[in-house]
């Protein structure tokens, strides 16, 4: 097991009467994993079907599992005043209360509030896992913090690939401009990112300059391409469901050439950084601006249409073709479903969050509330026949199971160190970590499925497999082991509600199935659980805290918990 500085694995929580918690324990737990891993757990089966039910908002009281499942989906994590605030205002209400919920302390004032704009951090990423972690786990703006995550996993900036000094704060202010939008428009996201210096220094347009006939240098195609391939358009024409559009042999139709992005290229030339001050970051959160002379003024041609003259006149014409493009809104929908939902939503459940996208009722196009609102109360999110679905729902990204644990057991950090750390390492951590991922692929894409398992088989995709192999989830289940019981630096947990029920097991481990698995282990599974928790003692004075560390480990290693429906 991970080396954590305290006793082996095999003893931790061995007390006098051989009553603790030890790895013989845990065995079961991960050999389910193992398991799941290799064959696709829960998410295997045939590939959905068309849905053709209307978007549905929940309006009847919910139940604490509908609650707590709405929340997997809507949050970093969930507690029991959490369930119950859904409970009395409805995913509607909540949605509406979520949606007028003040922005949190941004990630750049907390980097300045302490202290971290100091020469020594320079050339230093020094406060940015803190301040990442702190705001995921204990900022109340739930919702905005779940969906700049799946933002960030979708329009991707990497601090280890940002060429910049100051990269804690450079990547803070790209963060928040992700989080400052969440609720708003995606053409806001869109100007965003491009006038972002992080973004510009990760796909290598900050400095792009016009061609030069003397030389033969031609501007830098790097963010022209991505941007339609990954943040807006992708490769191949859609159908407003998500569908691929084919040609008359059969064959997808392309959504641009390369001409395309060459013309896109010349207008994303001239931005630079608007200071040249560098002994303080205030310039990284400033907008790109526009520099005449490397500055391509000719013509450029795509999508169909063109612009003379350059410019920031040249950059709105760009990203306006772009943002009325037929492909965007069942793109950036079904990925947005994918990071909160399902991997795999129906056709149905793209083309009805792609008309939201299109058009919110009010003939506003890319109105991210109505995304979202769409997305979190269809029936295919909602409907508790899902549940029975072998082809619905998603592996849960690991961030996501590090800040659901913390949150349900408000996990602190006194000192405010938030000391997790880069948690990327695939053999002694989560194999993830916000905002370092090393390419702009991020760390899974969308379409990716597990060659050889009956996930490929069904025609699913499963994208969080493509980080999740034995290593990894060794590698997990070892770190979460130290986590639980001791936390990392003062980063610790504050179990004494869960300790009260820590006597009678079958509540204590309903209230870990409820809270963190939205009560959907299976009755295999927590007969498992309940067995080795009746193992360790309860009358003994470290055998109560044992319990509940071992009612923990076990649900958040077990494939129900990992497979979020």
């Amino acid at each position: 097991m991970l080396d954590t500085g305290m006793e082996p694995a095999a003893t931790v929580g061995a007390d006098e009467t051989g009553a603790g918690w030890n790895a013989a324990t845990a065995a079961p737990a991960l050999a389910l994993v193992l398991a799941a891993c290799g064959g696709g757990g829960a998410t295997t089966g045939t590939a959905p079907t068309t849905a053709s039910a209307p978007v549905v908002v929940v309006a009847a009281p919910l139940t604490t599992t509908q609650s707590s499942r709405f929340l997997a989906q809507a949050t970093m994590g969930a507690t029991d005043a959490d369930i119950q605030a859904v409970i009395t205002r409805g995913v509607d209400g909540w949605l509406t209360d979520q949606f007028a919920m003040a922005r949190a302390t941004s990630h750049w004032d907390w980097l300045q509030n302490n202290g971290y704009n100091v020469a020594a951090n320079i050339n230093a990423e020094t406060g940015f896992d803190p301040a990442m972690w702190r705001q995921l786990i204990a900022e109340p703006d739930q919702l905005r913090q779940r969906v700049g995550i799946a933002l960030l996993d979708l329009l991707v900036v990497g601090i280890s690939g940002v060429n910049l000094n100051w990269k804690q704060f450079a990547m803070a202010a790209y963060v928040d401009s992700l989080w400052d939008n969440a609720f708003g428009n995606y053409r806001q996201i869109l100007d965003a990112i491009t006038y972002n210096a992080a973004m510009g220094s990760f796909l290598t347009f900050l400095g792009n300059k016009k061609a030069n006939a003397t030389t033969g240098a031609q501007p830098d195609e790097n963010y022209a391409r991505e941007l339609m391939q990954l943040f807006t358009l992708g490769l191949y024409q859609l159908n407003a469901d998500g569908s691929v559009k084919s040609g008359a042999d059969g064959q997808p139709l392309e959504t641009y050439k390369p001409a395309d992005v060459s013309g896109i290229a010349r207008v994303f030339t001239g931005l630079n950084l608007a200071s040249s001050d560098s002994t303080t970051p205030a310039r990284y959160r400033l907008p790109l601006v526009m520099t005449a002379s490397t500055n391509e003024t000719g013509t450029a041609s795509f999508l169909g249409t063109s612009t003379a003259g350059g410019g920031t006149a040249a950059v709105k014409t760009a990203l306006d073709t772009i943002f009325a493009h037929p492909n965007i809104a069942p793109f950036v929908s079904r990925q947005l479903i994918q990071r909160l939902v399902t991997s795999n939503p129906s056709a149905g459940y793209v083309g009805r969050v792609s008309a939201a996208f299109a058009d919110n009722g009010k003939g506003v196009r890319g109105d991210m509330q109505a995304v979202i609102r769409a997305i979190l109360t269809d029936t295919e999110a909602r409907s508790d026949t899902v549940l029975a679905s072998t082809s619905a729902g998603k592996l849960r990204e690991p961030v996501t199971r590090l800040t659901g644990w913390a949150r349900a057991f408000g996990a602190t950090s006194p000192s405010a160190a938030w000391a997790i750390g880069d948690t990327s390492s695939t053999t002694t951590r989560l194999g993830q970590s916000p905002g370092r991922s090393s390419t702009v692929f991020n760390f899974f894409r969308p379409g990716y499925t597990p060659p050889n398992t009956s996930l490929s088989a069904a025609g699913l995709v499963a994208p969080e497999f493509q980080i999740t192999n034995e290593q990894t989830v060794v590698a997990y289940v070892n770190y979460l082991y130290g986590l639980i019981v001791n936390g990392t630096g003062d980063v610790k947990a504050d179990y004494t509600a869960i300790l009260a029920k820590a006597a009678d097991t079958q509540a204590l481990v309903d209230q870990v199935n409820l809270v963190l698995a939205a009560n959907q282990l299976s009755a295999a599974t927590v007969a498992s659980i309940k067995a080795a928790v009746d193992s360790i003692s309860a009358t003994t004075a470290t055998g109560p805290q044992y319990r509940v560390n071992a009612a923990i480990l076990l649900t958040m290693s077990s494939p129900d918990y990992l497979t979020v429906k």
